[in-house]
């Protein structure tokens, strides 16, 4: 359960492969790699429990840092590559990062280390992973200059990951570490290879950056397991198809925006490839338009697995495609945690009744530096219940469905309204791209349902694309959850993980407080 296993018995084995290139790195050398970060952590003065940071894009050296920090007993906090330099700072500080890992490719980097000692005074170590970055020292002569022995005081570190921001400035979510070996059993891992089968002959595709908790935790999984991780440098739906059938690709964890897109390429296009060698994909991190999934399955086969759990790691629930096909929508039963539906008034709620989504018996998580945020995520009465803010009901045999997050509901006229199925509606439409919907102010109503699409041709925006699809949700939907109006953007604003950047929308039409 950890790559210096692989290093003795496989060492020869591709750890990690860049699709874009085909650039690799075996085991044997991911293991030397390992024992030279941590071995220059420690030269600098970084103990186990301290937090060093990566501002990287998808690259070959991501993962080598991963299981440096992790062997040295560190939190590694990845940050978004797509962040501004104030955004960057803010995640620094808030994390107490003592080093920085980050490259000239990385849009902002420059802009952050002109002003470094005032951005970011507590970090004290800035290295380059390429060239040309003023102010950071080069990693690669900094790790080459050490010892490819193993530190002598090893213990098991782990991600502090920043939850997306999309609803608010983003949150750091740190869980206590265990204090065992490195090489210690991870249930994570130990979850994937029981679920999945993934193991030393399975392939693993990555589309995802890896600074997002879900491509990193499986990336890391691969490595444990003995498996091969091949990385793209971004999602593109047809070279995910061709990178199946040039690496014989086995297993892939995906979000729904990448079944549209991949839905989206002509039939001819997606017939093209061979995706035999494909045995499992996993999706979560958005809830899926039911038509979505059931033609990807259609397609692809009985193949799609789901889970429904955040970073946190607070529970989780799970589903088959067996039993996703018999109870569609369905995110799952709880496999880790009990679940818990609750109203309003924090009491729960029978089965078919909507309710904020609570899971007791995972791990005990902590906001980092907001207790106040760390507060509200328990349950009033029951401090070891938590939530992650979405709305969802079971029904009688236990099995969840979402409605939305409780930040995204609309209150119009007093009536509740959850704008993710109208979303997951207008988005099976031909001329829809893709879609937010949101409540705007209202004189009378206080809110009113608006849906801001991106269509597919962007010619087609009007009011003429504005009626039809307005018609098209009352033809499906009760009138209060159809839009009254509707906007055109030609690209929304999305984490290139998928999420969406709701709150960036509503500001366009709410003033600012």
């Amino acid at each position: 359960m950890h790559p210096r296993h692989f290093a003795n018995t496989a060492p020869d084995r591709p750890a990690i492969v860049m699709a874009a290139t085909g650039a690799a790195t075996s085991y044997a050398e991911l293991e030397v790699a390992g024992n030279r970060g941590a071995q220059l952590f420690r030269s600098l003065g970084i103990a186990a429990g301290d937090t060093v940071a990566v501002w990287l894009k998808n690259c070959l050296e991501y993962f080598p840092i991963y299981w440096a920090a992790q062997r040295a007993g560190l939190y590694l906090c990845p940050i978004s590559s797509q962040l501004t330099a104030e955004e960057a700072a803010y995640i620094l500080n808030d994390s107490g990062s003592k080093l920085l890992v980050t490259h000239a490719d990385v849009p902002a980097a420059a802009d952050l280390l002109r002003d470094r000692a005032g951005a970011i005074p507590g970090v004290a170590h800035v290295f380059d992973l390429g060239a040309g970055l003023d102010g950071a020292a080069s990693w690669q002569a900094a790790v080459a200059a050490q010892p490819a022995e193993r530190i002598a005081d090893e213990s098991a570190g782990y991600h502090l990951v920043y939850s997306s921001g999309t609803t608010g400035r983003p949150k750091g979510i740190r869980l206590p570490l265990t204090g065992e070996p490195a090489e210690a059993p991870h249930m994570l891992a130990e979850r994937i290879s029981g679920r999945y089968g993934v193991g030393e002959a399975s392939v693993l595709l990555s589309p995802a950056p890896l600074y997002h908790t879900a491509p990193l935790a499986y990336g890391m999984a691969a490595h444990r397991l003995g498996a091969t991780l091949v990385i793209m440098d971004r999602f593109d739906a047809e070279e995910v198809l061709r990178l199946i059938e040039r690496h014989r690709v086995t297993f892939m964890q995906m979000v729904p925006t990448m079944f549209i897109r991949l839905l989206a390429l002509p039939d001819d296009v997606r017939m093209r490839y061979d995706l035999s060698s494909l045995e499992k994909i996993v999706h979560a991190a958005a809830p899926c338009p039911v038509e979505v999934k059931r033609r990807m399955i259609e397609w692809l086969g009985p193949i799609i697995y789901e889970y429904y759990g955040g970073s946190e790691g607070n529970g989780s629930t799970f589903i088959t495609p067996q039993e996703w096909l018999a109870h569609p929508g369905s995110v799952g039963r709880a496999d880790w945690g009990t679940l818990h539906i609750c109203g309003e008034d924090g009491e729960e709620v029978p089965p078919g009744t909507d309710g904020l989504v609570y899971f007791e018996g995972g791990w005990d998580f902590q906001y980092l530096n907001d207790p106040g945020k760390t507060r509200d995520a328990r349950h009033p009465a029951h401090p070891g219940w938590s939530t992650l803010g979405d709305i969802g009901h079971v029904d009688a045999e236990g099995y969840l469905y979402l409605t939305d997050r409780k930040s995204f509901m609309i209150i119009s006229g007093g009536v509740n309204i959850y704008p993710q199925e109208t979303e997951n509606l207008l988005i099976q439409h031909p001329e829809v791209a893709d879609v937010a919907v949101i409540g705007v102010p209202h004189p009378e109503m206080g809110e009113e349902v608006k849906a801001v699409v991106q269509p597919r041709n962007w010619d087609d925006a009007g009011p003429d694309l504005a009626e039809r699809l307005i018609a098209h949700c009352r033809a499906h939907l009760s009138h209060v959850k159809c839009p009254r109006s509707i906007d055109f953007d030609p690209a929304l604003p999305r984490h290139d993980t998928g999420k969406l950047y709701k709150q960036e929308i509503r500001k366009r039409y709410w003033p600012a407080k």
